[in-house]
C-alpha cells in the first residue's frame, strides 16, 4: 500500500495559490455554519467550481458537496458532487487547501442557485454560497485570425484559458529558418518577446503546417493578462510573419488554467503498478494529440526510473525502445525527464547504447517536463509528449489498441545518464493508453480514507544557480583486461616541444578504462594522435600545447578547455569550494579582474572519429591498428595555444585535463634531466590554499 501517496492522485503542475491570484470569478465566501466549514468559492468555467482555502473538520457523519436550484440548500431535488478526488464517500477532513469540483455533464452553473456542504444524515447545512442568476461565468474568448507572410494563416484564435491558446486550421509553409510561436507585451511582436513551445513542447524552428488545429501553452507563470499579442516571429531575422492582438478587455473573463489552480481532476487519470516492491506506478491522461504521464517510485538518491514503448510491437523488448528517463535530485529538488532511445543493452558510449535522443540527433528531445517533487520519500515526475512519433527516434503511443511497454529502475552514472538497471520489465507487459480512465493502483493504508490529507507536488524551483553535487568516482573496470600499449611521449620528443591536444573515443575496454582503471564516458584527450599517452617533460624547458577541444561554451558536450593541474580528476569548473582545496593549475587559465578563472586552452573542435561501418574498438588487437581506423575531423576555426615551463616547484606527476569535465586526461611525468634547455621558471596559475597568483598568467594566443 502507498500510505501518504494517494495524495498525488492529480497531475499537479502548479503551485500553492496566493490570496490575490486569479482563480476565476468570485462567488463569495461560504457561510460558516457548522464543523469549521469556511472558504472562498470561485466559478472557473461553466461546470467547475474552485474553493480556495477550504476548511472542514471531517467530523460530520455524512457530509457531501451539493448544488441545487431550490431557494435554499436542501438535499431534495439537489445534485451531489464527487469530491476533489472523484470519490462519492463522505467528505474527509480539509485543512485550508484549494480544491476543484466538477458539475455533472447535464448541468452548468446557469442551472443552479447554490453550492453547499450538506449533511445527509441530519439534513443540516454546514455552509453554503449563493450563485447569482445573472452569473457570467468565465468562458473562452475568440480574438483575431492570423494572416501574414510565408503562408501564415488561421481561423480566429481562441483563448481557452489564461495560459492556453487554441489555433484552429493553422498553416505555415515551413520555409523560414527560425520561425517561432511568439508572445510579448504591446500590440506588435519585437525581439523583447518570448518564444513559446509548439504543440509538442518544443522550441525548435517551426515545421510546415497545413490547416492543423493546435493547442499551445504559455510557459512558466506567464498568462494572457501579461501579454498583448500572439503570433509567428522569425527570431534570427526579427521578422513578423503574422500576429493577432490580445485585447485586455476581451480576456477579462477567461477561465484560469489548471496550472493556476494547481489541480486536475482525478477522474481523468489512469494508473498501473509497474513494480510493487518500490511502489513504481505510471499514471497518465490523454489530452488531444499529446499524453501526460506521471511516474512515481520510492527511489534511492542517484537512481532513475524509466518508462516507455517497447522496441518490438508484439513483446516487451528493451533494444529499440523509446523511453522517458526521470528522476528528482534529492539535494536541489530539481526534476528531470529525458527522452531516450535504447540502441543497445549498454550504457551510452559515443553514439551507441542507451542514450538520450539528443546524443544521436540534435533537437530530438520530445519530452516536456511539467513538474517534479519529493513527497514522503517518493519521487514524482510529470511530463508530456506527443502521442505520435515526433522524430525517427520516437515510437507512437497507440490509443486504439494495447501495446507492449518497458520499464526499469537503476543508478545514474557520473554524467547523470543511465547505468545498468537492477529492476526491469520481466515478461510481456501491455497497456491500452486510450482506454476509459481506470485506477488500478493501491489505495493508502488505513480504513478511513477521509483522514488522508492531500499532498500535492511542489512546483519546479525557479531557474537559479544550483550548487553542484560531488560527483562519484567512476566505477573500476575489469582488471583482467590487458590495456593497449600506448607509447609514452618521451621528454626529448617532439624536438620542438609542441603537443597537439584533440578529442577522440575512449577505445573500448582495452583503451581508456584499462589504462586508467576506471570507466570513461565516451571521449578522452588524444595527444599527438595517441590515446591519453603519458607525457614526459623536463623542468626548465618551455612546452607549447595546441588545443583543439572546442570553443563554444554554450554546447557543453563539445566544449573541452585544456589545462594542466596537480588534480588527477579534472573538471575544475564544476568543483565545490571544498574540492578545490589543494588544487593547483599550472597552465590553461587566466584570472579576470573580478577574480574569476577563465579557461584559455580553447580552440576549434577536432575529433579523431571512428569509421561508423568498421569493427568495434574491442575487435582491434592493438592501439596502432585502431588508430589507423580513425580520421581526424576538425571544425572551422583556429586552435588555441598555451605554453608551460615546469620548474623546480612543479610536482613529479601532474595531469592534463578538461576544465569542464572530469576524467578525460592522464599523466605528465616531470623530470630534472633530459637534454634540458636553459631553465626558466613556470608558475602556478591557481593555488586555492594560497589564492594569490604566482607570476604571469597563462594566455591564449591566436
Amino acid at each position: 500500500m502507498r500510505s501518504g501517496v494517494l495524495a498525488v492522485l492529480v497531475l499537479c503542475i502548479g503551485s500553492a495559490l496566493s490570496a490575490d491570484r486569479y482563480v476565476g470569478k468570485s462567488l463569495g465566501a461560504l457561510s460558516q455554519l457548522e464543523h469549521g466549514v469556511r472558504g472562498n468559492v470561485f466559478a472557473v468555467d461553466a461546470r467547475t467550481l474552485y474553493i480556495q482555502g477550504f476548511f472542514y473538520d471531517g467530523e460530520g457523519p455524512a457530509a457531501y458537496f451539493y448544488v441545487g436550484s431550490s431557494g435554499s440548500p436542501s438535499a431534495t431535488g439537489a445534485t451531489r458532487l464527487r469530491d476533489d478526488r472523484g470519490s462519492t464517500n463522505p467528505l474527509r477532513k480539509y485543512r485550508g487547501e484549494g480544491i476543484a469540483l466538477s458539475l455533472p455533464d447535464n448541468l452548468t452553473l446557469k442551472d443552479v442557485r447554490w453550492f453547499a456542504v450538506w449533511c445527509d444524515e441530519y439534513s443540516v447545512n454546514f455552509g453554503d454560497v449563493r450563485i447569482p442568476r445573472d452569473l457570467e461565468y468565465p468562458k473562452p474568448a475568440k480574438v483575431g485570425a492570423l494572416r501574414g507572410v510565408h503562408g501564415v494563416s488561421s481561423d480566429p484564435v481562441v483563448v481557452v484559458d489564461a495560459q492556453t491558446l487554441l489555433v484552429p486550421n493553422f498553416s505555415y509553409d515551413g520555409e523560414a529558418p527560425d520561425a517561432k510561436f511568439w508572445v510579448g507585451r504591446g500590440s506588435k511582436p519585437s525581439p523583447a518577446g518570448v518564444r513559446i513551445p509548439d504543440e509538442n513542447g518544443k522550441e525548435a524552428p517551426l515545421r510546415k503546417y497545413d490547416r492543423k488545429t493546435i493547442v499551445l501553452t504559455l510557459p512558466g507563470e506567464l498568462t494572457v493578462f501579461d501579454i498583448g499579442h500572439f503570433g509567428v516571429w522569425c527570431e534570427a531575422f526579427t521578422v513578423d510573419f503574422g500576429h493577432v492582438q490580445l485585447p485586455r478587455e476581451q480576456l477579462a473573463n477567461v477561465p484560469p488554467s489548471l496550472k493556476m489552480l494547481g489541480v486536475s481532476p482525478q477522474s481523468k487519470l489512469n494508473c498501473e503498478v509497474l513494480y510493487d516492491d518500490l511502489a513504481f506506478e505510471v499514471r497518465w491522461a490523454v489530452a488531444g494529440d499529446s499524453i501526460v504521464l506521471q511516474l512515481v517510485s520510492k527511489l534511492e538518491d542517484g537512481e532513475y526510473m524509466s518508462f516507455g514503448i517497447s522496441g518490438d510491437p508484439h513483446h516487451s523488448q528493451m533494444v529499440g525502445g523509446d523511453v522517458a528517463v526521470a528522476w528528482v535530485d534529492k539535494t536541489t529538488l530539481k526534476g528531470f525527464a529525458v527522452d531516450y532511445y535504447l540502441d543497445a543493452k549498454s550504457q551510452c558510449a559515443g553514439v551507441r547504447g542507451s542514450c538520450p535522443d539528443e546524443v544521436f540527433v540534435d533537437g530530438t528531445n520530445s519530452i516536456r517536463l511539467l513538474n517534479a517533487a519529493l513527497v514522503n520519500g517518493y519521487s514524482i515526475v510529470t511530463f508530456q509528449r506527443s502521442l505520435k512519433a515526433a522524430d525517427e527516434l520516437d515510437l507512437a503511443f497507440l490509443t486504439n489498441s494495447s501495446q507492449p511497454i518497458i520499464w526499469a529502475i537503476g543508478p545514474l552514472n557520473s554524467k547523470n545518464e543511465v547505468s545498468y538497471h537492477h529492476h526491469f520489465t520481466k515478461g510481456d507487459k501491455f497497456i491500452e493508453f486510450g482506454r476509459p480512465p481506470v485506477w488500478n493502483c493501491p489505495m493508502p493504508e488505513g480504513e478511513d480514507e477521509r483522514e488522508q490529507e492531500p499532498i500535492r507536488p511542489k512546483p519546479q524551483p525557479a531557474e537559479q544557480p544550483i550548487k553542484p553535487n560531488p560527483v562519484p568516482t567512476p566505477k573500476p573496470t575489469d582488471t583482467k583486461v590487458v590495456p593497449w600499449e600506448i607509447p609514452p611521449i618521451q621528454c626529448n620528443e617532439p624536438e620542438d616541444g609542441v603537443f597537439y591536444a584533440q578529442m577522440g573515443p575512449t577505445g573500448g575496454k582495452q583503451g581508456y578504462p584499462a589504462i586508467t582503471g576506471h570507466v570513461g564516458w565516451g571521449i578522452s584527450w588524444y595527444i599527438n594522435g595517441l590515446l591519453i599517452p603519458e607525457i614526459n617533460v623536463v623542468r626548465g624547458r618551455k612546452y607549447t600545447f595546441v588545443t583543439e577541444g572546442g570553443e563554444d561554451a554554450s554546447q557543453p558536450a563539445r566544449y573541452h578547455p585544456f589545462y594542466i593541474t596537480n588534480d588527477p580528476v579534472g573538471g575544475y569548473f564544476h568543483k565545490t569550494e571544498a574540492e578545490k582545496q589543494g588544487v593547483e593549475i599550472y597552465a590553461g587559465v587566466r584570472r579576470s579582474r573580478t577574480g574569476e578563472l577563465i579557461p584559455t586552452g580553447i580552440g576549434r573542435l577536432c575529433n579523431w572519429t571512428p569509421n561508423k561501418d568498421g569493427p568495434e574498438a574491442d575487435e582491434y588487437p592493438s592501439f596502432g591498428a585502431y588508430q589507423r581506423s580513425l580520421t581526424l575531423v576538425c571544425e572551422q576555426g583556429d586552435p588555441g595555444v598555451i605554453t608551460w615551463t615546469p620548474d623546480k616547484h612543479t610536482p613529479d606527476t601532474v595531469y592534463y585535463q578538461c576544465f569542464t569535465h572530469r576524467h578525460l586526461g592522464w599523466k605528465i611525468n616531470v623530470v630534472d634531466e633530459c637534454d634540458a634547455l636553459d631553465s626558466e621558471e613556470s608558475r602556478v596559475v591557481e593555488r586555492v590554499v594560497a589564492p594569490d597568483l604566482l607570476g604571469e598568467e597563462s594566455v591564449q594566443q591566436r
